[in-house]
């Protein structure tokens, strides 16, 4: 069957989260990246799977602490526009700097080919003075 106008959903990166002692994966947490969408399984007896797509990402922060560094990790932080999954932290992965510039590569990607622009994430109204901690 053909697809028109669309991208196949294929495996980008693959990471395991490690336990923060020498950077070992004894975690049963997995971060697939994906084409269009970015993929969280959790769990050994009981696994979860939970999905963000792409498109709705509205900003990446990337972090190192110092064990990280010396370990050669670090965290990812997703903020979604996802009512199930609006901050999604991707937690000690090794490559976490390939990681996150896959998952703003394909963001762009996404958003492009869904003719999605980033001011259709941005309230619009303006806010008060009490959201700033004014009276």
């Amino acid at each position: 069957m053909a697809e028109t106008n669309s991208v196949r959903n294929e495996l980008v990166m693959k990471e395991r989260k490690r336990w923060g002692f020498f950077g070992i994966p004894w975690t049963f947490t997995k971060y697939s990246l994906w084409t269009k969408k970015l993929v969280i399984e959790q769990g050994f007896f009981r696994t979860v799977e939970s999905e963000v797509l792409l498109y709705r990402v509205i900003d990446i922060t990337y972090s190192r602490g110092l064990f990280q560094k010396l370990f050669g990790m670090g965290t990812i932080t997703v903020y979604a526009k996802d009512k199930t999954n609006p901050v999604v932290v991707i937690k000690n992965i090794k490559h976490s700097r390939d990681f996150k510039e896959a998952i703003s590569e394909g963001v762009e990607k996404e958003r492009i080919r869904m003719g999605v622009r980033s001011n259709e994430f941005v309230d619009v109204g303006t806010p008060d003075f009490e959201d700033y901690g004014g009276e």
